[in-house]
């Protein structure tokens, strides 16, 4: 059974996120979203929330789980027993730095290989980053969403 791991700060998913999943889903068995907590990223959304949306993005998907994860991502996968890790590329910006992370993840764990699969097109502009600030300044983040999801319940 291929397990891989799909990591991110999610926040929130986005359409650009599930596009990369539903990619992904056709290439493993079996796909752990993982919330991490990124020291870098001050979060809009508390993970619990983050989750939540992304259970409700996801819930007519098979074979996909959401967890939340501290720590290097490599240790959670050599935890979880996947042999993958899923990166979602938008731009060659996302690529060179997905690429170093890449590398510093095999030199630590040999085991583990990363797949970069590239939004499509008509989601490559999308970022959580956007969609945050559409939200803020009162804008319909409704396009960007899966499944019509409201962020506005979700808010604390």
């Amino acid at each position: 059974m291929k397990t891989a791991v799909f990591p991110g700060s999610f926040d929130p998913f986005t359409l650009g996120h599930l596009d990369v999943l539903r990619s992904a889903l056709k290439l493993f068995d079996r796909i752990i979203i993982a919330v991490g907590y990124n020291v870098q990223k001050s979060g809009y959304f508390p993970v619990e929330k983050r989750i939540q949306i992304i259970q409700d993005s996801v819930r007519n998907l098979e074979n996909v789980s959401v967890e939340s994860y501290t720590g290097l991502t490599i240790d959670y996968c050599n935890k979880v027993g996947a042999s993958f890790i899923v990166r979602g590329l938008r731009t060659t910006t996302d690529f060179e730095l997905e690429r170093v992370i890449a590398q510093a993840n095999s030199k630590m764990s040999p085991n583990v290989t990363t797949v970069f699969i590239p939004s499509g097109h008509e989601y490559a502009f999308i970022s959580s980053t956007v969609v945050r600030d559409v939200l803020v300044n009162g804008g319909d983040i409704t396009p960007f969403m899966a499944n019509g999801i409201d962020l506005s319940k979700y808010e604390q």
